[in-house]
């Protein structure tokens, strides 16, 4: 089942194209990243899809009541604020004490419920964005670039609980994000964009397209090795103006920017 697409999507700001002839969609329960170098356009195809950037032509489909919960890059919270964690998800409501635990338990920081929120580690705050984008189940999860600022130690341990998340909850997850190692771990489709979708794929078609070694080079290939998953999968090649490296497969085991400028 399709949650969101899009076709033709095209953003400009003045007489600046970001985004030209992005053709998108994502399936209930997947996980898929957007990658790209700075001013891409990640960032602004995630606020079209969301609906916070108007689009300057194409088409963008959601399936019927879709929720979406949004993890935003970072939030900036007034240190002289008194809010507490457990506040802070209670806005702007309604939710009930039990869904405010139960998220927080599944993001593994009920622990913090009472601690301030300008008191966070960075690591502490994803998560509890992540929890409060988790209440009222969405089908869909959208993460801009939530690692941004962790060490490697941490990103690693958000994206494994974006795949626990995935596996307990059944939510659709799109991400965007530059942490091509981890990401390839965590992803069933990656898809590269630069303006316009370059390639698209699984990880494994994804780390030996072209395109893929145009925008990242080559030095990551030994590590990006280390995460590839192996499967029954049929590729259909074709290349169009997009470049596009789209794939059909079965979906793997439930696995235990800003940009710049406008981009």
């Amino acid at each position: 089942m399709t949650l969101l697409s899009a076709t033709g999507l095209a953003v400009r700001f003045g007489e600046t194209e970001v985004l030209s002839g992005v053709n998108f969609a994502i399936g209930a329960g997947e996980i898929v990243t957007i990658l790209g170098p700075n001013g891409s356009g990640k960032s602004t195809l995630l606020r079209a899809l969301i609906g916070l950037q108007r689009p300057s032509s194409g088409r963008i489909e959601r399936a019927p009541d879709l929720r979406i919960g949004y993890v935003p890059q970072k939030l900036q919270i007034d240190p002289a604020l008194p809010l507490t964690v457990r506040r802070f998800l209670a806005l702007p409501g309604p939710v009930t004490a039990a869904d405010i635990t139960g998220a927080l338990e599944r993001t593994a920081v009920d622990h913090l419920a009472r601690r301030q929120m300008a008191g966070l580690s960075g690591g502490q705050m994803q998560r509890v964005l992540l929890a409060r984008a988790l209440l009222g189940t969405p089908p869909l999860l959208m993460l801009d670039e939530p690692t941004q600022g962790l060490d490697q130690i941490g990103e690693a341990a958000f994206y494994r609980l974006i795949e626990e998340v995935r596996a307990t909850t059944g939510a659709a997850v799109l991400m965007v994000s530059h942490d091509l190692h981890v990401v390839m771990s965590a992803s069933d489709r990656v898809v590269c964009l630069n303006g316009h979708v370059c390639c698209e794929g699984t990880p494994e078609v994804i780390s030996e397209a072209p395109e893929y070694r145009a925008l990242f080079g080559l030095g990551t290939g030994g590590t990006l090795a280390l995460y590839r998953h192996l499967h029954d999968h049929d590729h259909d090649h074709d290349h169009d103006h997009d470049h596009g490296h789209r794939h059909r497969h079965p979906h793997r085991r439930p696995a235990a920017e800003e940009d710049a400028g406008h981009g």
